[in-house]
């Protein structure tokens, strides 16, 4: 469900009061939010091999098979760092999408990328996007 007009106005006005009164604080939350966020595609994937591993890794004790074991470990591991690392991309307008709502005109409102990722988050979670 989108933001209706009155809404997207004031969430417009927050966000510029937010860069008027601090803009040092208003960029770092943008930057940390683009940077540090892992995707939910890596987290669920990396809990799922941690688990596969350390069920190999059972595995591999209790048949007292060491190479076994050491390949859970290994699964392990690897699920580890996939949950951990961080989404290479940044995905793009939601324009070309079918269904998507349409864009304002570039003259008739201007929306800083602030605003448009957030806009991008709203709609990936209601598409039940990554």
């Amino acid at each position: 469900m989108p933001l209706s007009e009155h809404e997207q106005q004031l969430l417009a006005q927050l966000e510029k009061q937010l860069h008027e009164e601090d803009p040092r604080f208003a960029s770092s939350m943008h930057t940390e939010t683009v940077r540090t966020r892992g995707s939910m595609r890596n987290l669920v994937l990396g809990v799922v091999l941690a688990v596969v591993g350390l069920g190999v890794l059972l595995a591999g004790v209790a048949t007292h098979l060491i190479v076994v074991g050491v390949l859970g470990f290994v699964i392990m591991a690897a699920g580890t760092y996939v949950a951990t690392i961080r989404s290479r991309t940044v995905p793009g307008p939601v324009d070309s999408e079918p269904g998507a709502r349409p864009r304002t005109p570039s003259g008739a409102r201007k929306s800083s990328t602030f605003l448009q990722n957030l806009e991008e988050k709203w709609d990936r979670r209601n598409q039940g996007g990554h």
